[in-house]
């Protein structure tokens, strides 16, 4: 059965802390993201996506993670300028996560998503449906603007 992220609760850039059942009726597609990255150029597609389905009910939301050769070592302000000064990045980031190893939510709930495992490198995507289930895993290299993950966002917008 795939997981749901219904009852997740994560830390927000502002330290509080939010359920990602708060999004149920959203299609979802959480990345974990890092800024000194060989695939930190995702940053613009992931914004191109954001403004292409946004409207349409899609939520981009990113998750500093500096567990894959320290490339995320700044702090979340610096993060932040860094994403919206670069890229024009405009999705919503939430405090810094760990995905692999002693993992912290939402990787804790979205690692158990087939195949099963921790994540294996930065800019890895879940794609979670309007009802909260993870419905697909993308590794890095897939591209945010990919035909491959467009399609599966559209389908699941119009599920």
């Amino acid at each position: 059965m795939a997981p749901s992220v219904n009852g997740v609760t994560v830390r927000s850039a502002d330290g509080s802390d939010k359920s990602l059942g708060d999004f149920a009726g959203n299609v979802l597609l959480i990345v974990n993201v890092a800024s000194r990255c060989g695939f930190t150029k995702q940053y613009a597609g992931l914004e191109a996506i954001n403004q292409s389905y946004g409207a349409k009910g899609l939520k981009v939301l990113g998750f500093p993670c500096n567990d894959f050769g320290a490339q995320e070592p700044g702090t979340l302000e610096e993060i932040k300028t860094f994403c919206s000064t670069t890229y024009g990045a405009s999705f919503e980031l939430f405090d810094k996560v760990h995905a692999t190893g002693t993992t912290t939510e939402p990787y804790t709930t979205l690692n158990q998503m087939e195949p099963a495992g921790d994540v294996a490198w930065n800019f890895e995507k879940f794609l979670v449906g309007k009802d909260g289930t993870v419905i697909a895993r993308f590794k890095s290299g897939v591209d945010p603007e990919s035909a491959e993950l467009k399609s599966a966002i559209e389908a699941a917008l119009a599920a």
